[in-house]
């Protein structure tokens, strides 16, 4: 885990994004940071030097293209919103590297943890994965290379998930509520990582109705100790708020003294806002207390206005459930390199998967097929093929190449031919190229032929 010390300040960036909504009664709005904000300047936690407020800045066009393949290009998937709250998480990043902070919270919106490598429009609130694109940005950037993403949204984090889905350097770990229950439906014990990198992601379904004694059941069986072996450079957090026991979009019953002591023991570097929709009830408070645990502050008395000690208790069912699904996933991450092992053992040159995303706000369908080239002498180049349809009609398709870090000279020589035998292929309309090495990516336009690089 990080080595930091105890001494320093915590940074704290807003951002309510006061332009950007999906529709003006939508859960998703501007007040979700507002009377947080409100809340958090009449408790005087601005003024207090353990605390350091930042200006947000944009991101730029190379830090998303970094992370996402968006089609037809970047500036067609993203606003000025979007850029800034991206472009936040990577202000505290240089904050937390130049030693000015001990760690740091990301007041933003929109959200970014459904957002997938692929962005043919908005799903679940989110177009860009601002978690993914500061966990890229420090990797290149500052050259960490083991960091740990913990989401604790009440909605498992698909998005971050399937970018790191080959990634054993990125041990992903989402606790949720049960996806047969809530959206996206995803997020099951058997969703492990690609055959490179089995056990590297870890979800954790909850039924509804758990509880603080649940949650923290959950971190002290398993996320902590997971955490001390796999000793990542760097601790974020996917803070999504809406496990607690007001929030209209989920059943959890969490408080938010429940999110204050979870912090105090995952002790996160960076936390990033996701989720979290009862905007007078829970954020106000939730917010808070992950300041006041972040700073060090006393946050015992934190507690809602409607907040009864005991009145939500978990039944036995559910503490057997819950005890059950800690005792698979652990067993998982036992066993993860005999799972690689086996996994490759099966498999040929390469690996293939074929997906449907759908994209809830924006009404897309996408299909995908996904081939990873299985590597000895590196992680293996990706391709994917990507058409996305809205009612009826084909909305766009992209041929995608993504070359790894230190990837091998076979392998980086095949991804650029693979690229360059697509373009002009009528099948797509666009193709695409990461480059993660060499820090560079393409963006080809087969109707026009004409090529963008970032």
């Amino acid at each position: 885990m990080s080595s930091k010390g105890k001494s320093g300040k915590t940074g704290l960036i807003f951002f309510p994004a006061f332009d950007w909504a999906i529709s003006p009664t939508h859960p998703e709005r501007e007040e979700r940071l507002l009377y947080t904000r409100d809340q958090i300047f009449e408790e005087g936690l601005m003024d207090l030097p353990q605390i350091d407020e930042y200006k947000p800045r944009l991101a730029e066009m190379l830090d998303i293209a970094r992370v996402h393949f968006c089609v037809p290009d970047v500036e067609s998937q993203i606003t000025e919103a979007h850029l800034i709250a991206a472009g936040s998480t990577l202000t505290l990043a240089d904050a937390l590297e130049r030693g000015e902070i001990r760690n740091g919270f990301a007041l933003v919106r929109p959200p970014g943890h459904h957002s997938m490598r692929v962005v043919h429009g908005n799903r679940g609130f989110c177009n860009i994965n601002n978690m993914a694109v500061l966990v890229e940005y420090l990797r290149t950037k500052y050259g960490h290379k083991r960091i740990a993403v913990i989401d604790t949204d009440v909605h498992h984090g698909d998005g971050t998930q399937e970018i790191f889905w080959h990634d054993p350097d990125v041990l992903c770990i989402s606790f949720h509520q049960d996806g047969h229950t809530l959206y996206p439906g995803t997020g099951f014990v058997n969703e492990m990582g690609g055959p490179q990198a089995l056990a590297r992601t870890l979800n954790i379904p909850l039924p509804p109705g758990t509880t603080d004694e649940g949650i923290h059941y959950v971190l002290d069986r398993l996320i902590l100790p997971v955490l001390e072996e796999f000793k990542p450079d760097l601790i974020l957090n996917s803070a999504g708020q809406d496990n607690h026991y007001t929030d209209p979009l989920a059943n959890m019953r969490f408080s938010a003294n429940g999110y204050a002591r979870l912090n105090e023991k995952l002790a996160p570097d960076i936390c990033v806002l996701e989720g979290g929709y009862a905007v007078e009830t829970a954020l106000p408070y939730v917010n808070t207390g992950i300041i006041q645990a972040m700073a060090g502050l006393d946050y015992s008395h934190l507690k809602e206005p409607d907040f009864v000690p005991g009145r939500f208790v978990q039944s036995e069912q559910m503490n057997r459930e819950i005890e059950a699904t800690v005792a698979q996933v652990q067993r998982l991450w036992d066993d993860k390199d005999e799972l690689v092992k086996d996994a490759l053992q099966g498999l040929g040159d390469f690996y293939r998967r074929k997906k449907r995303i759908f994209y809830d706000t924006d009404m897309i369908n996408e299909s995908q097929e996904e081939t990873v080239r299985l590597c000895p002498n590196c992680s293996g180049y990706m391709t994917i093929s990507s058409q996305a349809q809205r009612g009826y009609g084909i909305l766009n398709s992209a041929f995608c190449v993504s070359i790894p870090r230190k990837a091998c000279s076979s392998c980086r020589e095949d991804a650029k031919e693979e690229y360059e035998e697509h373009i002009d292929d009528r099948r797509f309309g666009y193709v695409c190229m990461q480059d993660k090495d060499r820090d560079t990516f393409k963006f080809h336009n087969n109707m026009t032929h004409t090529q963008k690089s970032y």
